[in-house]
Parts: structure tokens; C-alpha cells; sequence
């Protein structure tokens, strides 16, 4: 819901996700990988939105995870690579088949 959370995804912190990915834009940090905790694992589909309006947020690219369930998603979270999206991790899409990786990266690639 838009907030930190840590220890697992068990502690939900009063810090914004947006106000913790602009702290470290100063401190060298390449990327930051964003997880919807909500969607992980679920294969309920990535939460474009909110990807996308942390990436418009800050000057540091993102990273999408957290529901992605195949090529919609990619082919989604692609169309906003000039606004930040930098990659997407698939993780259990790709390892249920559902995903198929060079197909993928050829999407994510146009």
C-alpha cells in the first residue's frame, strides 16, 4: 500500500516507498527494486501503476516485482522504460512456464 516494509514483509514502516527511493538518489544507488508484497508470488499481475508512478518519482531507475504472470506484463511495464522501468523480475512465471525468456527479453527489447 505504498509503504516500506521489512523483517520478511512482516513490519510495515510509516516511510512511503517514494520518500525511502529518493533518499538513497544522492548515494549512489543504480536501481531500486520494487516489490508490490501484496502481489509476490501471486501471479496476479505486476502493479503497473504503482511501478510506474514510483519510477515518474524519482531520478534513479526501477526495477518492477511482484505478481508479474507473463508477457502482458512485460509488455506493459516496456512501455513505460522512458519513464524509469529498467528491468522486471519474473521469478516464479518463468519457473512455472509461464513465461517464456527469450520471448521476453525480445518484447521488452522492441
Amino acid at each position: 500500500d505504498g509503504m516500506v516494509a521489512t523483517e520478511g514483509w512482516a513490519d510495515v514502516s510509516d516511510v512511503s516507498v517514494r520518500d525511502l527511493a529518493r533518499r538513497f538518489e544522492d548515494a549512489g544507488v543504480a536501481s531500486v527494486l520494487f516489490t508490490d508484497v501484496g502481489r509476490d508470488g501471486m501471479l496476479t499481475g505486476c502493479n503497473i501503476e504503482a511501478t510506474v508512478d514510483l519510477a515518474r518519482g524519482v531520478d534513479i531507475p526501477v526495477i518492477a516485482s511482484g505478481g508479474v504472470k507473463g508477457l502482458d506484463d512485460i509488455h506493459m511495464l516496456s512501455q513505460f522504460a522512458k519513464d524509469g522501468i529498467e528491468g522486471v523480475i519474473t521469478g516464479r512465471a518463468l519457473y512455472d512456464g509461464r513465461l517464456d525468456l527469450a520471448t521476453a527479453i525480445a518484447m521488452a527489447n522492441r
